[in-house]
């Protein structure tokens, strides 16, 4: 079994009956205890008009996070690239790599990240999102290079920074393009699972060497919830069964606490979807969720496998991660 690197993914989760302000609070003590168990990057995704998802200024709270730690990789999963000017996200993160050298890392995705009345106000175009879409990852890999020190239009600060961009995929068009730039690839499969295997497939076979990645490089999101027996983290799960509930609800308040029994909460077609989505998840005891990543990583033998936990308290949600980190220490590699 290939080795593979772990990661965290973090939505900056707003919860019933807590603030924006603990919501974040939470978000840096939940780094700074990655950062001590060894994980390798903690990433932040961009959202927008979601009252259970605070990290829409992306670029700020990543700042935020890697102001209060010292060594772990801080980076966006991404940040919504027709969403912005690429010239203000070279800077932006240009900015963040002059203050934090070494540490952050740009993923950039093609989705609104939000709804299509939000989309607007945000300034999309959906009629050249595939074409502006590439065009703007270019964009940024010019800003970023020295050899951009001649042009009329300069990312300062930004320009001769190292900072490497991953892209972004729920779909085989990513995999498409990540090949044919020759960078590294990252699929949300904690919510996106139909295409994951036809999206590696497409992206290995397909892959053009670059001068910052020679080989293909994988990284894929899942949902992990760990805890001390399988049905303590059963149970855990029901918060992160009931974020999709509402999301076929078109509910977007606040994550809420687990319950007893989903089916007081879920129709039979909503619980056939939700699991669908959710179907690679790992949820369990230390023993059980290591069974999993080792079925999962012998199957798609992926480079960097990055967890998301939809865990309702903070302190079951940093154990979760720790069991996490324990379990994939535990794995027979070869």
């Amino acid at each position: 079994m290939k080795p593979f690197d772990i990661s965290v993914l973090d939505l900056a989760p707003v919860k019933m009956n807590r603030t924006i302000h603990e919501t974040f609070q939470e978000s840096l003590d939940l780094a700074r205890f990655s950062e001590s168990l060894n994980y390798k990057r903690f990433w932040l995704a961009e959202h927008h008009n979601m009252e259970s998802i605070a990290s829409s200024a992306t670029s700020v709270l990543i700042s935020y996070i890697a102001n209060g730690t010292s060594r772990i990789r801080v980076g966006s999963g991404g940040v919504m690239l027709p969403n912005h000017s690429s010239l203000v996200i070279a800077e932006q993160f240009g900015t963040l790599e002059t203050l934090f050298p070494g540490r952050i890392d740009l993923g950039v995705g093609r989705a609104p990240g939000t709804d299509g009345l939000t989309a607007k106000a945000l300034g999309r175009n959906p009629m050249i999102i595939n074409e502006q879409f590439p065009r703007q990852i270019r964009e940024l890999q010019r800003y970023f290079s020295a050899e951009n020190s001649g042009s009329a239009v300069r990312a300062i600060p930004g320009e001769g920074c190292d900072i490497p961009l991953y892209v972004l995929g729920s779909s085989t068009d990513s995999a498409w393009l990540a090949a044919d730039f020759g960078l590294p690839y990252a699929f949300a499969g904690h919510f996106a699972p139909e295409m994951m295997m036809q999206a590696f497939q497409i992206y290995k076979e397909n892959y053009q060497p670059s001068e910052g990645f020679p080989e293909p490089f994988i990284i894929v999101c899942v949902n992990g919830i760990a805890a001390d027996t399988d049905d303590e983290a059963q149970r855990l799960a029901t918060t992160l069964y009931q974020a999709f509930v509402n999301l076929i609800r078109n509910d977007r308040k606040p994550y809420a606490p687990p319950v007893d029994d989903m089916d007081d909460i879920w129709n039979p077609m909503e619980k056939a979807g939700v699991l669908q989505k959710l179907r690679y998840s790992f949820i369990g005891s230390e023993e059980t969720v290591k069974n999993q990543m080792q079925k999962f990583q012998e199957r798609f033998g992926v480079d960097e496998i990055m967890f998301t936990a939809h865990i309702y308290e903070h302190e079951a949600r940093k154990k979760s991660y720790e069991i996490l980190k324990n379990a994939a220490n535990a794995l027979p590699f070869g």
